[in-house]
């Protein structure tokens, strides 16, 4: 059996020299089945939001897939007194990805990323750019080569 090839978001990942471990499984409709599908809880896997900022200005949030964005929080980080998540088509003229498959790894612009303290120091499950693939990867590698700012937006 001949493996599929990697994906732009995988290949992205292990140029910056990350060890991920490749799970392909079939499109699934919720975080429970995501999670069973990968072996992992649900906190286990890192979701991965575009936020627009201002005008063509973009950036990558992680959080735990458990939680959601604490607005408040990430405005105050930001400095910025409104935020807003674009739609699913902007979404894909952004990163090269369509929603459900969103990474910061290979999109088509790298865009500045935040990650929620709660994701450092574990291991964990990030979409690898494609419907049913996923990677699991060191988080704090992760970060690192992501450069991610790690504060609490959750």
């Amino acid at each position: 059996m001949i493996p599929e090839p990697d994906t732009p978001a995988v290949a992205s990942a292990r140029a910056l020299g990350l060890d991920v471990t490749v799970t392909r499984h079939g499109r699934v409709n919720s975080l429970a089945e995501a999670a069973e599908a990968r072996g992992v809880q649900p906190r286990d896997i890192v979701k991965t939001m575009v936020v627009r900022r201002g005008t063509d200005d973009f950036l990558f949030v992680l959080v735990p897939g458990d939680v959601e964005i604490s607005w408040p929080k990430l405005r105050g980080l930001l400095g910025v007194s409104r935020l807003s998540m674009p739609d699913a088509g902007t979404a894909l003229a952004v990163t090269g990805y369509e929603r459900g498959t969103i990474t910061p790894f290979g999109a088509r612009t790298p865009w500045p990323v935040i990650a929620d303290t709660s994701i450092a120091g574990r291991t964990v499950s990030i979409g690898g750019g494609a419907h049913g693939v996923a990677m699991t990867v060191d988080a704090d590698a992760m970060l690192a080569a992501l450069q991610a700012t790690v504060a609490d937006v959750v």
